[in-house]
């Protein structure tokens, strides 16, 4: 990248002041409706009503959009279906014709000679071969198609679902168990769709369509073949409630095991340091073995399903083959009428049991459905409020007035808690570790809800901005600095979509990131690895600033911003940060004092509430507690 220095001026001097006007919003929420919109709060006993209601149900009401695709796909399934059980009628026609001659069925419609009927059934069978292939490739791509897009859709309605909900779900639940439904559970979904639904269909068409024949054709022996039938779907019935529970948990044990993967890839650091190879392994060992077996108690009963199923399947058959015989043998019975009889019994028995793989592959998709619908019915606990607020009308003043708030389970963290904060001032927010600083941040970017009190931002609740507008307008640095498996330029432009090369070059020099970024292989395209792992902790950070400065919004927090760095670069980050917190509503939270003496105020925070609060120098003077944390600093005592 070719840039001047009078570029670079320009550049610097235009990120240094807030820019109101500029919106950068992101790829998957450009044509989405607002979140007010799009979502309401559910009453408890509704969301347990949805929870509680058959998986399948729950698919179906999902699936309404889809509903033209699915008729189509259930069509074709039935053609296909009604063409391939036509061949035991042409070979028992031919039977007809072999047997009877000129007295055949055939020949009652006119074709009186033998080739001319055989000619006839030539005909017929490719026509009806060519339809059943014709339906076959259209049922087999239409529901293949339609289980990708259901798949598709139901994993990005997941995830947005799941990016919308509060950061206190978040802190519940393992990465791990949440990866196992965004992937293993809407692909086990995915794969009933792809085979297991038409085979369903086809069996339900072949049931009714052959029962149908049967009686029409032999209603005298029809019954015997019909005898297998309610035994077949009652043990289905059973077969499908013990097998529900079963499958449910294996989808709980390989969540399990994928929250644990999770963890220990993520953690691979740790472990080499503290040399607990051996222990993970025996960790993942475990919880691999508890998965194997349910899978195992689940094998173990689907698999008895098909051979009990052929052994009342034989008893219809037989009962066919030898009363059918005898009727045939007696006369009282067409000999091809006979033959269709036996070719339809085998093409109406033996699919069935095909029956208990295909209920298995159904009740592992409903035990997945289960799991992703009750994500998608997690109803949020922080709403959107409906007021517009673009970056230009927002001048940046925040009010805490008497707020008060508590973690879910444990002590509150702030007590009727009240700060103002100018519109485009700096203040610092100091104090112990857990005093609340960085809950002030959370609750300001509505990660969390206040339990009681207010805070306003220009006047306005935060409860009436739109979610997204008020972080729009929030630039946040945190001393956890993640960073996305992607190029240091993607780092830096990621929320600012929109900003060119020059733009991120420019955010880079302001955060002192330029010098190291061009001595890095690639220079700004070189990737950073997961997490940032291939960059200093000092690196990390100052993209991080880097990041924040791009996006230039009129309000900037800095949670720690300096913490990771050394002395000489924590200067040169403060002279810019100095530049850019001009005529911006800037709010620091920090350890190192020596980074905040010249806030326009200084906050000290203690046990959730203000205990001190002025100027730098006003505060040594009190000789209270800043005063304190001040000279331990500095090394005087």
């Amino acid at each position: 990248m070719l840039w001047s220095d009078r570029d670079t001026m320009a550049r610097l001097e235009a990120l240094s002041q807030p820019r109101r006007s500029r919106t950068h919003p992101s790829l998957l929420t450009m044509k989405q409706p607002s979140l007010s919109q799009k979502y309401r709060l559910p009453s408890r006993s509704s969301v347990l009503a949805a929870q509680t209601a058959h998986p399948l149900k729950r698919l179906l009401t999902y699936g309404k959009a889809y509903r033209r695709q699915v008729w189509w796909s259930v069509t074709c399934s039935v053609l296909n279906k009604l063409f391939d059980l036509a061949p035991p009628a042409l070979i028992g026609m031919a039977v007809d014709v072999v047997v009877e001659q000129e007295q055949s069925f055939i020949a009652s419609l006119g074709v009186r000679s033998i080739l001319g009927q055989l000619l006839v059934l030539s005909g017929l069978t490719l026509v009806i071969w060519g339809l059943e292939s014709a339906f076959e490739y259209a049922y087999d791509r239409l529901w293949r198609n339609l289980a990708q897009t259901i798949q598709h859709d139901l994993r990005i309605d997941a995830y947005r679902h799941l990016q919308d909900l509060e950061l206190a779900y978040f802190e519940n639940r393992n990465t791990g168990e949440l990866m196992a439904i965004l992937n293993d559970d809407v692909n086990q979904l995915e794969r009933f769709l792809d085979r297991g639904a038409n085979d369903l269909l086809q069996v339900t068409t072949t049931v009714v369509v052959i029962g149908a024949a049967f009686f029409i054709l032999a209603p005298g022996v029809a019954w015997m073949a019909m005898l297998p039938m309610p035994f077949i779907l009652w043990g289905s019935i059973v077969f499908q409630k013990r097998l529900a529970p079963l499958y449910s948990e294996v989808r709980e044990k390989v969540s399990v095991l994928n929250s644990r993967l999770s963890n220990n890839l993520s953690g691979i650091t740790t472990i080499k340091s503290f040399t607990t190879e051996s222990y993970e392994i025996e960790r993942v060992t475990l919880e691999s073995e508890a998965y194997r077996q349910s899978n195992r108690r689940a094998i173990a009963f689907s698999a008895a399903f098909v051979p009990l199923i052929r052994l009342i399947i034989l008893v219809g058959f037989t009962a066919t083959l030898l009363y059918g015989g005898l009727a045939a043998a007696a006369g009282t019975l067409s000999v091809g009428t006979y033959s269709v009889l036996v070719f339809l019994t085998q093409r109406l028995l033996w699919p069935l049991t095909r029956l208990g793989e295909t209920l298995d592959q159904y009740q592992r998709a409903m035990a997945s459905t289960t799991r992703v619908m009750n994500l998608l019915d997690t109803p949020m606990a922080i709403p959107s409020g409906t007021l517009a607020r673009p970056l230009h009308k927002i001048q940046g003043e925040v009010v805490f007035d008497q707020v008060s708030f508590a973690y879910p389970d444990r002590p509150p963290i702030l007590n009727q808690l009240s700060l103002h904060i100018p519109a485009g001032k700096t203040i610092a927010i100091v104090g112990s570790t857990g005093s609340g600083k960085s809950t002030l941040v959370k609750l300001l970017l509505r990660f969390y809800d206040i339990d009681s009190g207010s805070i306003t931002l220009d006047g306005t609740a935060l409860r009436d901005i739109q979610l997204q507008d008020l972080r729009r307008a929030i630039g946040l640095v945190s001393q956890d600095v993640f960073l996305f498996h992607g190029s240091v330029a993607d780092n830096i432009r990621y929320g600012s979509p929109d900003a060119t090369d020059a733009d991120v070059i420019a955010a880079a020099a302001i955060a002192e990131a330029h010098e190291f970024i061009q001595q890095l292989p690639q220079g700004y395209d070189t990737v950073v690895g997961e997490r940032g792992q291939k960059l200093s902790g000092g690196q990390r950070q100052r993209l991080a600033i880097a990041r924040a400065v791009l996006k230039n919004p009129p309000i900037l927090i800095l949670d720690e911003a300096t913490s990771a760095v050394d002395n000489e670069t924590e200067a040169a980050i403060q002279r810019s940060l100095d530049r850019i917190t001009q005529n911006r509503t800037t709010i620091a939270i920090a350890h190192r004092l020596s980074t905040i003496r010249n806030a326009d105020c200084i906050y000290v925070m203690e046990q959730g509430r203000l205990i001190e609060q002025g100027l730098h120098d006003d505060l040594l003077s009190k000789n209270q507690v800043y005063a304190g944390l001040w000279r331990i600093q500095m090394g005087q005592r």
